[in-house]
């Protein structure tokens, strides 16, 4: 595990995996894809493309893929499904939900979060204030819905507090961590559900997303696009009705686009290797950076303790004008939003401040 500059630097690693052409400020949106990801990647389409393999890729990729989410997710294999997209693995457990159930949401929610329960047209849909999600929980709530970073803004939820008032109830919880995996330390199995997309923090290819089914809901939750790859013996069932599904969350997998699963076992290898509690104090020195000199230039930042920060009062000309500066950074709900990690330097944060001085 990698020593942390304390935000001087970006950490060790990124030396030899990334070389961005600009300062990118956007993991939000897209996380930089590591050398070896790429390199996986071209390796696999060149056999495609030369017909050296009979397969369009290797089932041991995607299983590693599996077993190193579940190692950073703090939870067994066994409760991990494969994807492609969180909206899918959202899709899935609105339609467990029975008619009339009541579900909960932070307002200003992330809309693949909500929209496949909006969808539904048959269930009772509620919002809260973000602060007061916990105290909105009531008896016959069915299931809590949040991210646990807010992709708008940044502002960590008190995750503890969600957990505690859904489980006096009798709630289910479902938590969205595409903007913090990666970053902030995710113990998977303190929730029902987890849905997570790799392409941020994560560091892989869009195309590889995470799902993660507690045992208890396992129960409740029907694998409605099960396929080939939801047999409790893969490859035996080729042709008809797949007789035994998984026993595990694997019957929740969709077929995994191989060229993503091979890039995205090299890019959590590295989010492994230089474990998620360093980049947490790397990219959290490198947010008080810039919540400081934002500070200095009378600006408030929206978010406090996250990696993501969201600045009121700067919007799209601003973004516009940074990148034609070579500075990426992003625009969500009206403020400039920008996201660090561990290709990122305290030099990135004192060129995006210098840019944004009068």
């Amino acid at each position: 595990m990698e020593t942390t500059p304390n935000g001087t630097g970006p950490l060790p690693s990124a030396a030899a995996e990334f070389a961005p052409a600009s300062t990118y400020l956007n993991t939000s949106v897209c996380g930089l894809l590591p050398r070896r990801a790429v390199l996986a990647v071209n390796t696999l389409a060149r056999e495609l493309a030369e017909g050296r393999r009979g397969g369009s890729g290797e089932w041991d990729e995607v299983e590693a893929v599996r077993a190193s989410f579940a190692r950073i997710a703090a939870v067994d294999p066994s409760r991990v499904a494969l994807g492609g997209s969180v909206s899918v693995h959202v899709g899935l457990i609105a339609a467990s939900m029975p008619p009339g159930a009541e579900i909960l949401f932070p307002e200003g929610e992330y809309a693949s979060v909500i929209t496949p329960f909006t969808v539904r047209g048959d269930l009772e849909l509620r919002y809260a204030p973000l602060e007061k999600l916990a105290d909105a929980v009531r008896p016959g709530t069915a299931l809590v819905a949040l991210s646990s970073v807010q992709s708008a803004d940044g502002r960590v939820a008190d995750l503890a507090a969600v957990r505690a008032a859904a489980a006096a109830h009798g709630a289910r919880t479902l938590l969205d961590a595409s903007q913090s995996a990666g970053w902030l330390p995710l113990r998977a199995g303190e929730w029902d559900y987890t849905v997570t997309g790799g392409f941020k923090f994560l560091l892989c290819p869009r195309g590889v997303s995470f799902l993660t089914v507690s045992r208890a809901a396992q129960q409740a939750l029907p694998p409605v696009h099960a396929g080939t790859f939801a047999a409790e013996r893969l490859w035996e069932t080729a042709y008809g009705p797949i007789g035994e599904l998984a026993h595990s969350a694997r019957r929740y997998d969709e077929p995994p686009a191989f060229l993503a699963y091979h890039a995205a076992r090299r890019s959590l290898g590295l989010v492994e290797e230089v474990g998620v509690d360093v980049l947490h104090d790397h990219a959290l020195a490198l947010a008080a950076r810039f919540r400081a000199g934002l500070a200095e230039l009378g600006h408030r930042a929206v978010s406090e303790e996250s990696a993501v920060v969201a600045v009121p009062g700067l919007g799209q000309d601003t973004a516009e004008a940074l990148a034609a500066a070579g500075i990426v950074v992003s625009v969500r709900a009206g403020r400039l939003r920008a996201a660090f990690h561990l290709y990122n330097s305290a030099a990135d944060v004192d060129r995006l401040l210098d840019r944004l001085a009068p």
